[in-house]
């Protein structure tokens, strides 16, 4: 196994599994969605180092008002527009316009979009003062505002497309040139207040409510420190202490090596919010000590893909989705990570049972403790990583200083790395190779946010969010049910082709007021939505963390992706127990007391369902022995544990005891035909147990 390395001690018969570093001396922590991208070389490199460098500072400075700039102090909106001239320009030489574009030189049209991009964020800096103090959003703008804001419109665009393909750039531009025409009559709930071209193009670009509005604002305010912090600790080695760690707690235990896979891609993604760079990087550790003990390579990959995908569910670092989530809702980001805390959990222990079912069913043991690496020697190496994050938590949670946090943890992680690691200590060279890798992602996540930041301009532009929340309940005969499968379907298509985050903004202006309008908490309703959003990422034809996870096992894309459904399945319900009762997001009266008992609830239902999912009860045995009845009585496992989960109240008609009831109503017969069929069948044969 490539990725690990082994030892003896002098007494050991097994040989010891060592996990190196999987982060390396690279860093790769980019959450690209496209995979073709140029590694920008000698003078380019060196200006996204120096251009990455200002990004952080500028932040630095912004957030604890350290006044750099003497005598002058900037507004939001003026430092927003340096964050995009710093970062947007480079979308263009990181980002091949076509798939012939050569990938080791930059052609002449990509360095003119490079320098007009720059030129225009900057004419627009200088003029926003003015704008706000002259109210140009609204109109009036000088024709030079004009044509740069026409300039930043286009390059915003392609930069959208680059970034997040020809499927995100279909599906935002139309909606930004959509207050050109408003008022036709043709778009029917549609219809809004129309604009002219000039004071569309002055409020996309001057305005707080359109490319300066709540994705570049969650960018600006918290995603830089986040991101940072994310990259720092997986270039001081975090990630082999992750992997040790999971390997040293849960390697021994039935299928161990996928019970490692769960935790360390969830200790990995905790701390980095990124799928694709999680599945990379744990993937190449996981999957072949999974396939080695006795999973086949598709059910490998997907157990990764899944374990992954948990990365931008499962504070204290979540995706960039959750920094835009608290935007949305005006909350603090600690308050988003709270409320993920149990949909997190639950995901996670439904992988487990999952997993757990699977190995119970087929056989599969769990690895030597001899060949496993030493807990104490695992935590002597890597305390400090620890601690940081202790420190983190504590100043997101109990100080509520959601913007500082990640510096302050950033810069004790540092010191700590260079007085007690020596493997890991940076560096000249370190430094700029993590100033780097962070501008590669600041420059796609610009990208991106930025663009659909005029999806968000384009509604409030034309006043239709109101008006269509009202024919959206309209269309649902004010049924909850409905409009929630709605939403939960069109989440779905929208995260086949979109980005998370574009997803979740789509889905945050259009269906969310509707929602909201029925009663539903709001922190549930839009954490409803990112959830399904999310799905894309398991679910074919996209199902991108799938494929990327089978072409580390060497199993079919399109089989690793429904496996994946099939594996993480438990998170197709979950947003629906947190929308009925959103103590399950900690939120209402009682929301700790509320929630913890729910979350026990769901977690019992849950351990059935994932029985009757792979064919094994735990507690009961392998559902083989009930012979034709197999099918049938693990059809009931999913439906008695699935009601046992749901909670009661509230849009529910039935109340939280006489759902559990009904619950258990389903399970109890089921569980006693399954063990009498069981114990007369006898034990399965170990023939019929191989995968």
């Amino acid at each position: 196994m490539s990725s690990a390395s082994v030892s003896s001690g002098p007494q050991a018969q097994a040989k010891r599994i060592v996990f190196d570093d999987p982060h390396g001396a690279a860093g790769n922590m980019q959450e690209a969605e496209v995979t073709r991208v140029r590694t920008l070389q000698g003078a380019w490199r060196w200006a996204l180092v120096v251009a990455t460098a200002a990004t952080i500072l500028l932040c630095i400075n912004q957030q604890f008002s350290l006044r750099f700039f003497i005598g002058y102090t900037q507004l939001n909106t003026e430092y927003f527009y340096l964050l995009i001239a710093l970062m947007l320009p480079f979308t263009f030489l990181i980002f091949p316009g076509t798939e012939r574009a050569p990938l080791d030189r930059i052609p002449w049209y990509d360095l003119a979009f490079f320098v007009v991009t720059f030129a225009a964020a900057l004419l627009l800096m200088s003029n926003v003062r003015k704008a706000a103090e002259a109210g140009w959003e609204f109109g009036g703008a000088p024709n030079s505002v004009i044509a740069a804001g026409l300039v930043m419109w286009v390059m915003l665009m392609e930069a959208l497309r680059r970034t997040g393909g020809w499927s995100l750039l279909l599906s935002v531009f139309p909606f930004t040139i959509y207050p050109l025409f408003a008022e036709s009559s043709w778009l029917g709930p549609f219809r809004g207040t129309q604009s002219t071209l000039e004071q569309a193009t002055a409020y996309h670009v001057l305005s707080g409510e359109s490319l300066l509005g709540i994705p570049i604002q969650a960018f600006a305010d918290t995603v830089i420190g986040f991101l940072v912090f994310g990259t720092a600790l997986m270039m001081t080695g975090a990630g082999k202490f992750f992997i040790n760690l999971a390997f040293a707690l849960c390697g021994t235990f039935r299928g161990g090596a996928a019970k490692v896979c769960i935790f360390a891609s969830g200790l990995l993604g905790m701390m980095s919010g990124s799928i694709i760079s999680n599945v990379l990087t744990a993937g190449t550790m996981t999957i072949p000590v999974m396939k080695k003990s006795g999973f086949r390579a598709s059910y490998a990959g997907a157990i990764e893909a899944c374990a992954s995908t948990g990365a931008v569910l499962a504070p204290p670092v979540m995706g960039a989705t959750a920094f835009v989530i608290a935007q949305f809702l005006n909350v603090s980001y600690a308050d988003v990570a709270i409320a993920a805390i149990i949909p997190a959990v639950l995901y996670y222990v439904g992988l487990f049972m999952q997993v757990d079912a699977y190995a119970a069913r087929h056989g599969l043991k769990g690895i030597p403790r001899a060949e496993l690496p030493r807990i104490m020697d695992t935590i002597r190496d890597g305390w400090y990583y620890v601690f940081v994050i202790a420190l983190l938590i504590v100043m997101l949670l109990y100080f509520k200083r959601e913007s500082h946090a990640p510096f302050f943890a950033t810069a004790l992680l540092l010191v700590l790395n260079q007085l007690f690691s020596k493997d890991t200590r940076w560096t000249l060279t370190t430094i700029s190779k993590f100033l780097e890798v962070n501008g590669r992602t600041f420059v796609e996540l610009v990208g991106i946010l930025a663009g659909c930041g005029l999806l968000i301009g384009a509604f409030s532009m034309t006043g239709v969010v109101s008006s269509l929340a009202n024919d959206l309940l309209r269309i649902a005969g004010d049924n909850p049910f409905l409009l929630l499968g709605m939403c939960a379907f069109t989440s779905l298509i929208l995260g086949l082709g979109l980005t998370t985050t574009a997803c979740y903004i789509f889905l945050a202006i259009l269906v969310a007021p509707a929602l909201e309008k029925l009663g539903l908490n709001k922190m549930a309703v839009h954490m409803f939505i990112f959830y399904w959003g999310m799905l894309s990422s398991i679910t074919p034809p996209v199902a991108i963390a799938s494929f990327a996870a089978a072409g580390i096992a060497g199993s079919p894309a399109m089989k690793t992706g429904w496996e994946s459904m099939w594996v993480g399945s438990i998170i197709y319900f979950i947003p629906f127990f947190f929308v009925l009762n959103p103590a399950l997001v900690l939120q209402g009266p009682s929301p700790y007391l509320a929630g913890l008992g729910l979350m026990a609830l769901a977690a019992f239902g849950t351990l059935f369902i994932c029985g009757g999912i792979q064919g094994y009860q735990p507690f009961v045995g392998d559902l083989r022995g009930t012979g034709a009845l197999e099918w049938p009585l693990r059809v009931l496992l999913v439906i008695g544990g699935f009601v046992v989960a749901t909670p009661g109240g509230g849009i529910m008609p039935l109340s939280q005891l006489q759902v559990t009831l009904l619950g258990l109503a389903i399970l109890t017969p089921t569980i006693l035909i399954a063990l009498l069929l069981i114990r007369r069948q006898g034990p399965i044969p170990d023939g019929l147990r191989v995968p």
